[in-house]
């Protein structure tokens, strides 16, 4: 497991932005050797995903040999609704770039047989020879996708009941009216995040300062699904130095004497 640590969010999303793109490149994808790519939706990774359009427009980085997986969607909200994660990936990622639009694949939460749809995902990911690499973004209870506190760490992909916290946190995204915020979603399970060949999870800002310290200084408890990732062979923390207000000192003095070693 590693720790890297940023002084702040520009520099954080900078830096998973360039271990993505060395990723890729790398891995030198072809017709017949897709790179496959793990994707979260949410504020935080939004910096990242303004860094690969940049890295793309100016040629130093293609997505047409890659698969990505999304994380999560809403139930019931219409595809096309602004606040519907097909329309954040769109928007925010997937028309900036040459990704092809079959190779983008995002859960459908207006599926007729919503467990059909998750174990079609599954499928999915399965038929692309597993994820290659899996990025993802936490919320304040240490919650990743909706794998919400007192998820099975051994889940996969279903249909899940937000929580409170979780259905606060993303009012804010439907005029602060707690009766527009979706309560279920379709997400990928902690298991199938786990199972990815190297994870990458981003946790910046002040107010996910505990969830990085369960993350990493406490042991796996499903009650903070994040934690699951310190049992991963490949996992790498990024963050600022504000979400890492709650470690302790030698924690953050430990991790950024290794980030010396660490080059993207």
């Amino acid at each position: 497991m590693r720790l890297v640590i940023l002084d702040d969010y520009a520099l954080a999303s900078e830096w998973a932005a360039k271990y993505i793109c060395n990723r890729i490149i790398q891995y030198n994808p072809g017709p017949d050797k897709y790179f496959t790519l793990g994707l979260p939706t949410g504020s935080t990774p939004f910096g990242c995903y303004k860094k690969l359009i940049e890295y793309h427009k100016r040629g130093d980085l293609s997505f047409k040999y890659v698969k990505t997986f999304n994380m999560d969607e809403y139930v019931g909200l219409p595809r096309d609704h602004p606040e519907s994660y097909h329309s954040y990936m769109w928007n925010n990622f997937f028309k900036h770039v040459d990704i092809d639009p079959n190779n983008a694949h995002i859960l459908d939460g207006n599926a007729a047989d919503l467990q059909a749809e998750c174990e079609e995902f599954e499928r999915k990911i399965q038929e692309a020879d597993g994820i290659e690499l899996f990025v993802g973004g936490i919320g304040p209870d240490g919650h990743i996708a909706f794998n919400e506190p007192g998820s099975s760490l051994v889940s996969r992909t279903r249909l899940k009941t937000l929580a409170m916290d979780t259905i606060l946190a993303n009012a804010k995204y439907f005029d602060g009216d707690l009766s527009k915020v979706p309560t279920m979603a379709l997400t990928v399970g902690v298991g199938t995040v786990m199972d990815a060949r190297e994870v990458m999870i981003l946790i910046t800002g002040a107010h996910k300062a505990f969830a990085l310290y369960k993350a990493i200084e406490e042991g796996v408890n499903h009650m903070w699904t994040v934690s699951a990732f310190q049992q991963h062979p490949r996992t790498i923390f990024v963050c600022d130095e504000d979400a890492t207000l709650e470690l302790r000192v030698k924690t953050v003095k430990y991790f950024k004497g290794q980030n010396r070693s660490i080059k993207v």
